[in-house]
């Protein structure tokens, strides 16, 4: 397998001797002759303008474009992929979801692996420099799509519907854990950030932004592209660990470099769980993190000189000082990111339990149920229509924000980040006031759409990604078809876009947002195993990866 701009090797990482590398040979797909996009990449048209609309077209009433690259233009191939989009063009009924799963489910492979190694690189005359040690073992820069960045949160739910088929193909099972590795070297080198440069021994080209931010801690713009703290970032970079464990009972993650990340994840989760003033003495004591940039967009910079509003101490809460939308919180506890933290602690504790690195896991352990606990203590408020209801931000002073974003982690998503059951009284009042108007100010409705939105787009613009999260959080068959419905709606260029003007299907962000494809893909793979009758038909079986 190729990435389009630098051969990858079989290599020795993954060979038998490595006992902690557990994908299964006897279920190891053939692998094909490897394609060098090299030979081809000048050809190969500019994603961004091909995901517009495409022939041939679907057979269903839509017409869907095939939104699939050349198959000389791949990023990354996988024949356990290719069978999966067969089964589901040969199986589900409707033939324009049929279309939208074909050029969803495999986008970020087809487009975003923009450099990926079996091993360790080694550094060339000309490359920028790196501490030695680093980048040790596979590697995998996944971008966001249509920026030549990658952010944590956007790559691991990226990679999340290949994480079931990691163990039966060596090639998806090196380019997660290349993607692990690559995400532990950026919380080592900058763990307050959300977004990164091309890895050093990859010799891509850094994108600069034209953003005039006063960041602390410093940052190296050849290294981050952006430095907004959002804790739910650092909650992705454990789960995507958490995740490969999960499917193929490997630790060949645990490694030096992915152990100081760790370190490095706790300091932050300690420096950020500070109160603004002294509990004891009242003082003020400033926040190592601090964000200000020039700007007429509120959403994008800090309040009170890049600190942020006061928050009280003794909570068992995290700060975010950003949400996972990239926009800035108000009331700093943002409850959906702590209560993913907690989550993901919690599982990796587990997984270092068995690994026999006890005072790790302990630690770990600790801080999940500190966390847990200060979201049931200080997350929960009560609403004068709906109860008992989780809040989106808090201080612990009192205050609450009472709404819900789109992106996730969310207060929609609580389920399946697994920190509630879905039948959770407080889930479910808090799940009726974020999908009402009268409950959630960004619940968006028009003429053609409808669903959660945020302030990171506008007051008319909902996100397809929210209705696909309510459909995987129901359990009511009519529910579910009618926010499938909807998305496919509005998915006219065959993708799934980031946000839809509600009265005008026409007027979106984004044509190439392989987070969004990446959810859609999850909802149809989701509905396949839990509700396979509304997509295949009455008496259907259903249809799982693991």
């Amino acid at each position: 397998m190729k990435s389009p701009l630098l051969p990858l090797t079989l290599g020795a990482i993954l060979s038998s001797s490595h006992v902690a590398a557990r994908y299964d040979d006897g279920l190891q797909e053939p692998l094909h002759d490897a394609i060098d996009p090299n030979k081809y990449r000048a050809a190969c048209p500019d994603y961004k303008q091909y995901s517009m609309r495409a022939p041939p077209y679907s057979k269903g009433p839509f017409e869907l474009p095939f939104q699939r690259p050349s198959k000389y233009c791949r990023t990354f191939q996988s024949p356990l992929v290719e069978k999966v989009i067969e089964y589901m063009n040969a199986n589900l009924v409707d033939k324009d979801l049929a279309r939208i799963f074909e050029n969803a489910f495999p986008n970020t492979l087809d487009t975003t692996v923009r450099w990926h190694v079996d091993n360790t690189p080694t550094h060339k005359y000309g490359m920028r420099g790196w501490e030695r040690g680093a980048w040790t073992g596979p590697q995998s820069f996944i971008v966001t799509g249509d920026i030549n960045a990658e952010w944590l949160r956007d790559s691991t739910n990226q990679l999340q519907q290949y994480q079931p088929l990691a163990k039966k193909d060596k090639e998806i099972f090196k380019l997660i854990l290349g993607a692990i590795n690559t995400q532990a070297e950026y919380v080592i080198g900058s763990p307050y950030c959300n977004a990164f440069q091309p890895p050093a021994p990859s010799d891509l080209s850094p994108t600069f932004q034209d953003q005039d931010d006063v960041v602390h801690p410093e940052y190296e713009a050849s290294f981050v592209f952006e430095c907004k703290y959002e804790l739910d970032s650092l909650a992705h970079f454990l789960s995507l660990s958490n995740q490969f464990y999960n499917h193929t009972g490997s630790t060949a993650f645990i490694n030096a470099r992915w152990l100081q990340a760790l370190d490095t994840l706790l300091s932050v989760l300690e420096a950020q769980s500070q109160p603004t003033f002294d509990d004891k003495t009242g003082a003020y004591s400033k926040n190592v993190y601090t964000f200000q940039r020039r700007t007429d967009i509120g959403t994008e910079t800090l309040a009170l000189s890049g600190v942020g509003n006061p928050l009280a101490g003794g909570t068992g809460l995290v700060r975010s000082a950003f949400r996972p939308s990239d926009d800035a919180t108000i009331l700093g506890f943002l409850i959906p990111s702590n209560a993913m933290m907690s989550v993901e602690l919690g599982r990796t504790a587990a997984i270092l339990e068995k690994a026999g690195k006890k005072h790790i896991a302990a630690t770990l352990a600790s801080w999940s149920d500190k966390i847990k606990k200060g979201v049931w203590e200080h997350g929960v408020v009560t609403h004068k229509k709906y109860g008992r209801v989780f809040a989106f931000e808090v201080d612990g002073y009192g205050s609450s924000i009472l709404m819900d974003d789109a992106n996730l982690p969310s207060l929609l998503a609580l389920p399946l980040l697994g920190f509630v059951e879905a039948d959770s009284e407080v889930y479910k009042n808090t799940r009726r006031m974020i999908l009402e108007k009268t409950g959630n100010p960004y619940f968006l409705t028009g003429a053609g759409f409808g669903g959660i939105g945020g302030p990171h787009i506008g007051l008319q613009h909902a996100w397809p990604m929210s209705v696909l999260v309510q459909a995987m959080t129901s359990e009511d068959d009519e529910e579910i078809a009618r926010c499938v419905e909807s998305v496919k709606n509005v998915s006219r260029n065959g993708l799934i876009h980031e946000s839809i003007h509600v009265d005008y299907e026409r007027d979106y962000t984004r044509p190439w947002f392989a987070w969004a494809n990446s959810v859609f893909a999850q909802t149809i793979l989701d509905l396949a195993k839990r509700k396979p009758h509304l997509l295949f038909g009455k008496g259907a079986a259903a249809y799982t990866l693991d």
